[in-house]
């Protein structure tokens, strides 16, 4: 019988000898979620003996997923952003830091604004970034949208997980035709669109692109046709001096700020990411 400690540091090693750098933390991801404890309570219960035989064969299998290339991320089924614990399948993207610029800024913006405000997040994936600014502005409403009816279940579960239900609710869209009657109108649209180049997907480092989902990456030929479709069918949700914040690849930015100028958009400004990468559009409805 092993300790969870033991069991622990036998899958650090592992993940450790086949070059994984962060080997420390997805070892321990995995031996508390194979174990179904929290990461409180298996810090505490580190030095017990694993009476459940299950727990090591668990973390074993997840440890030959993880060595094949799958991202850590869906083998434990959650992912944190912006301090929110998400839930995660293979039906949405990973949460990414890069992201979280975007949440920012919208949570920036909104606050300008006060109360009652009103914020439509597209291609809402598994719905962190529009859950990330509810629980940052809670009199905001929150209208998380995507085509994907697996997506806006993933969503669902992570209103329910972070107790954002009752200012956030889901509809299924799709970006490229007109907006649904009745929606209403928003202070801020946000949106992290697919926005990588047709071409580009087979480039993808190999846990991007043999796991996470095609739909939620090709972008078009050249990355931008849902940003345009965007800008194009939903810019009349936005109120008058409402603002529309966009998420794009590298080398996009400019491009992304002629589409919404030629759009009537102004006061556009662009905002680097942490990696110095050009990655929030933001522009202001005439």
């Amino acid at each position: 019988m092993k300790t969870y400690s033991e069991i622990y540091l036998n899958a650090r090693r592992r993940l450790r000898a086949a070059g994984i750098d962060a080997h420390d933390l997805e070892a321990r991801l995995i031996v508390s979620y194979a174990s179904g404890k929290s990461r409180e309570e298996y810090i505490a219960a580190n030095r017990f003996y694993v009476t459940d035989t299950t727990v090591e064969k668990t973390v074993d299998e997840l440890i030959e997923r993880r060595l094949s290339g799958e991202p850590v991320a869906y083998l434990v089924e959650e992912w944190e952003f912006y301090g929110l614990p998400i839930v995660v399948n293979r039906s949405v993207l990973i949460p990414r830091v890069d992201s979280e610029l975007l949440a920012e800024i919208s949570i920036k913006l909104l606050k300008r604004r006060g109360w009652q405000t009103r914020l439509l997040d597209l291609c809402a994936g598994s719905g962190c970034i529009g859950l990330a600014i509810s629980a940052h502005v809670p009199t905001c409403r929150v209208v998380l949208a995507d085509v994907s009816d697996q997506a806006l279940s993933v969503c669902r579960k992570n209103m329910l997980k972070n107790g954002l239900s009752r200012h956030v609710t889901t509809i299924e869209v799709d970006v490229t035709k007109s907006p649904p009657a009745l929606l209403g109108r928003f202070d801020v649209i946000v949106s992290n669109p697919p926005y990588i180049p047709t071409d580009d997907i087979q480039t993808l480092d190999a846990s991007v692109r043999d796991y996470e989902p095609h739909v939620a990456l090709d972008g078009g030929y050249d990355g931008l046709h849902f940003i345009r479709a965007i800008v194009a069918h939903w810019t009349t949700l936005l109120k008058p001096g409402g603002n529309l914040a966009l998420e794009c690849g590298i080398g996009q930015a400019h491009a992304v700020s002629e589409i919404m100028r030629y759009a009537g958009y102004e006061d556009i400004n662009i905002y680097t990411d942490t990696g110095d990468i050009e990655r929030v559009v933001v522009g202001t409805l005439k």
